[in-house]
């Protein structure tokens, strides 16, 4: 079955009523919304930040960094954080199904974060190894909290890791914007994230995790050494990508994804530009083309899923509830030109 989901952000300050929505318009894989507009707190880094176990930080001057305590901005994205769960336990009373959530991953927080003496974590490779196991601590604690609130839950975790590329190529500025970051080698890259994806199986749990990044890597993305099946691998079981941001290699790589039984997660539905949403047909050729090109059967369709190719924080809520719509009506219509 081809399924849809969204990615995390989407308009407004009311997570109730966002929750809700998720419930009501992603019926196969509701997750839990990211609502950025609430405050720095409630950004990728500042909810990244709410998350980690041990590792205090404090938004100054604009720049988040780690403090010797947590400043008031962390603390209110950890009380935002217990406040969601809350409201989630109860939007989701008597689900059960599948369940996404999202966390930042450590190296996007690595490249956005600040430390004494060095200027972000990514410049200290001692920091970059322990904000990458806070930051699999505080995953493996939210994902016991979820489930003991959410019994009948199967969960996903997403792994939001935007600026990845980036940090492999040495292409992150400096705080003065000078100069770059020295690029972090892939087994670095994959041992931190690794770390990430195998903190629910260290606790017993069993949950899907997948890799999500809507920029581009320069080259092509490495996704033997991201995804299973490699002694070295970070250890995803499915990738996320916007299909614009894809490079030429990347199709092949997706590809032997697919066959060794990744997910997909395609971004099909644009998320600039206008209309806002685009129409089905529009939708549905986007993701049939990209099929083609992986050389995709009906095999892989009980592994694809659908979804806008970023976050949705910068639309209207009436236009967040038509983009499902869309990618509800084109998962229909893919699945059945697979079959």
């Amino acid at each position: 079955m081809v399924t849809f989901t969204g990615l995390g952000s989407l308009p407004g300050t009311d997570l109730a009523a966002a929750a809700r929505m998720t419930f009501d318009k992603v019926p196969d894989l509701p997750y839990l919304p990211e609502l950025p507009a609430r405050g720095p707190w409630a950004s990728m880094i500042g909810r990244g930040l709410g998350l980690p176990a041990g590792l205090p930080a404090e938004l100054s001057a604009g720049e988040w960094r780690l403090a010797d305590a947590p400043g008031v901005d962390q603390r209110r994205s950890r009380a935002t954080w217990r406040d969601d769960l809350d409201q989630l336990e109860e939007a989701a009373h008597g689900y059960t199904g599948r369940f996404k959530v999202a966390v930042t991953g450590p190296w996007t927080l690595a490249a956005a974060v600040g430390v004494a003496h060095a200027g972000r974590v990514l410049a200290d490779p001692g920091a970059r190894r322990d904000l990458a196991q806070s930051v699999a601590e505080g995953v493996g604690d939210l994902l016991a909290d979820l489930r003991r609130r959410l019994p009948g839950v199967d969960l996903v975790l997403q792994v939001d890791e935007p600026s990845l590329p980036a940090v492999a190529a040495g292409a992150v500025p400096t705080p003065g914007g000078f100069f770059r970051h020295r690029s972090i080698d892939l087994p670095e890259l994959c041992r931190a994230l690794s770390w990430v994806t195998a903190e629910p199986a260290r606790r017993g749990l069993t949950v899907p995790t997948v890799l999500h990044s809507c920029a581009r890597w320069d080259g092509g993305w490495p996704l033997p050494s991201l995804l299973y099946g490699h002694s070295t691998a970070a250890g995803f079981d499915g990738i996320s990508v916007d299909l614009d941001q894809l490079v030429a290699p990347d199709w092949d790589a997706l590809a032997g994804a697919a066959d060794a039984g990744a997910t997909l997660y395609l971004g099909c539905l644009p998320t600039g530009g206008d209309p806002r949403p685009a129409g089905v047909d529009a939708v549905r050729r986007r993701a049939l083309e990209a099929l083609d090109r992986i050389g995709a059967t009906d095999a892989v369709s009980g592994a694809l899923v659908l979804t806008p190719a970023c976050g949705l924080a910068g639309w209207t809520p009436a236009e967040a509830a038509r983009g499902f719509d869309v990618l509800a009506r084109a998962a229909a219509q893919v699945e059945a030109e697979l079959a």
